[in-house]
């Protein structure tokens, strides 16, 4: 049986947490990024390493970034209703917001 190192523990947990959260198999998942079955289960369970490619692709298949892999998660803001928002304005009202908004960062700098 292989040694398990701690980060490659941790590591893997992400790895099955992000997959299944996707909605995918080992299987299915395996084949996604170029990988086998067996591999796969081996990275999740952390019994061996990943490389930056294999990261790489990875963070592409289940569209998350690398650093939610090799850290966990950090807590961000969800944008996305605010983008979706933000996408619906024109040219004008984009730019009038923009600058609302940095003008708003910039008083919230201050006070700290």
């Amino acid at each position: 049986m292989q040694e398990r190192k701690e980060i490659n523990v941790e590591i893997g947990q992400r790895i099955k947490e992000a997959r299944e959260k996707a909605g995918l198999t080992q299987e299915r998942f395996s084949e996604l990024i170029g990988l086998g079955p067996k591999s796969v289960s081996a990275l999740e369970r952390g019994t061996v390493g990943i490389s930056i490619t294999t990261l790489k692709r990875i963070c592409s298949v289940l569209s998350i970034p690398s650093d939610q892999i090799l850290f966990g998660r950090t807590e961000k803001n969800d944008v996305s209703d605010l983008t979706v928002s933000l996408e619906q304005l024109s040219p004008e009202e984009y730019r009038i917001v923009k600058e609302m908004v940095l003008k708003l960062l910039e008083a919230f700098a201050l006070k700290k």
